[in-house]
């Protein structure tokens, strides 16, 4: 989905659409790999310098909200922000340049009927992410 389009969104959805708004739109939107706030704040004030982190952090939890973005989660504890996969997919980030995958995952349900057996839950979702180092960081 292109940044036009998340801000056509947003203003559906009753946001103002300002400048500082739409440079952090555009900026996680052409992202290949998954960005902290402060880094979305560091590339977005390069060229609207009056950017407030919390309109950064505002923008974020509303594109989350709409499922146009998701939350990763990393090793370090710091969460990042990455365009939303289609349907029901996995991550595989690279813990050298933050390069984000997608990919499918059909296959996971004999681990998780097993899992379930042995521990007595009921799985009812799951959420999977894998970090290693992508073919460029080798």
């Amino acid at each position: 989905m292109s940044a036009e389009r998340w801000l056509t969104a947003l203003q559906e959805n009753g946001y103002r659409l300002t400048e500082s708004r739409r440079a952090v739109v555009e900026i996680v939107a052409a992202s290949a790999r998954a960005l902290t706030p402060l880094e979305v704040f560091d590339l977005a004030r390069a060229a609207h310098p009056d950017l407030g982190l919390v309109t950064v952090y505002r923008t974020l939890e509303k594109l989350e909200e709409m499922h146009l973005i998701q939350r990763v989660h990393q090793p370090g504890g710091c969460q990042a922000f990455l365009t939303a996969g289609q349907g029901h997919q996995h991550l595989l980030l690279c813990q050298k340049c933050g390069r984000a995958v997608f990919f499918e995952g059909d296959d996971l349900q004999p681990l998780f009927d097993s899992i379930a057996e042995k521990t007595g839950y009921a799985i009812q979702e799951h959420w999977l992410q894998l970090f290693g180092l992508c073919r460029a960081c080798q």
